[in-house]
């Protein structure tokens, strides 16, 4: 497949949300572009039963279906002192306060477990890293299948940066990293078969370390200067475009509202 070259000219802006007067109650078919969409459900639906998927069915299902998803890239430590350099992408925030996150960690090709997952069982600490745009191919080096015993910072051509508390480095070409010690590791087993695929990773953080140039006036992560990016599926990958304002509603504000609305159904 031929694709052009990365616009690396194009940037992020805020918009307003795709309906903005949208209100309480009306259907999706208000819009054009909700006409459109709904058009879609005249094909059906393809229903997938899972105990009847192998597993690179179910990995193709689940890992394009459930986008965008962050990008943790993780820095554990041996116990004979290699750093290890590796991405995962089924990673995301568990609660804020207290400050914890979590990453799955699949197995090796044989069953084994990753040097991810090994090295946090043996904690000395480890450090979670954001990607951006800019480094996103060094990142990419660092998923290589490497043997234990290889330190993929040699390829990535990222640079170590000395954390405050943990052993491992933080990645300082990353706009947002996070110095992490193990909350709880949990083995993944087939809830048919009990054979152990991977390895749920939750973390509680001790530092974050966040570069001023990404933060505005008001302590924020601006994500147009941040620019992260998602896995999509297969082996495509996102970028922030432009990105929409929408406040949560507010039961104190629109109770009225939504007693009409329910009144009329």
């Amino acid at each position: 497949m031929s694709v052009p070259p990365f616009n690396s000219t194009a940037h992020s802006t805020y918009t307003q949300s795709p309906n903005p007067s949208w209100a309480y109650g009306e259907k999706v078919d208000s819009t054009p572009a909700g006409k459109d969409w709904l058009a879609g459900e005249s094909a059906g639906w393809k229903i997938y039963n899972t105990a009847e998927l192998n597993e690179v069915n179910m990995h193709k299902v689940l890992k394009w279906g459930v986008v965008p998803r962050p990008i943790a890239l993780v820095c554990t430590i041996s116990e004979e002192g290699i750093e290890n350099l590796a991405p995962f992408s089924w990673f995301n925030i568990v609660t804020t306060y207290p400050p914890v996150i979590s990453f799955g960690c699949n197995n090796n090709a044989s069953g084994g477990l990753k040097d991810t997952a090994a090295n946090l069982k043996k904690s000395q600490g480890f450090t979670v890293n954001m990607v951006s745009e800019a480094f996103v191919e060094n990142v990419n080096a660092s998923a290589i299948d490497a043997p234990a015993d290889f330190d993929e910072w040699c390829i990535s051509g990222l640079t170590k940066e000395k954390s405050v508390q943990v052993k491992a480095s933080r990645v300082k070409e990353s706009a947002v990293s996070m110095e992490c010690e193990l909350y709880k590791c949990i083995d993944i087993n087939h809830p048919v078969t009990g054979e152990h695929k991977n390895t749920l990773i939750i973390a509680h953080v001790k530092y974050v370390h966040v570069r001023k140039d990404v933060l505005t006036d008001r302590g924020i992560i601006d994500i147009t200067k941040f620019k992260p990016i998602a896995p999509l599926g297969d082996v495509s990958y996102g970028r922030v475009g432009d990105a929409f304002r929408m406040p949560a509603p507010k039961w104190a504000q629109d109770e009225v509202k939504t007693e009409e609305a329910s009144a009329t159904l």
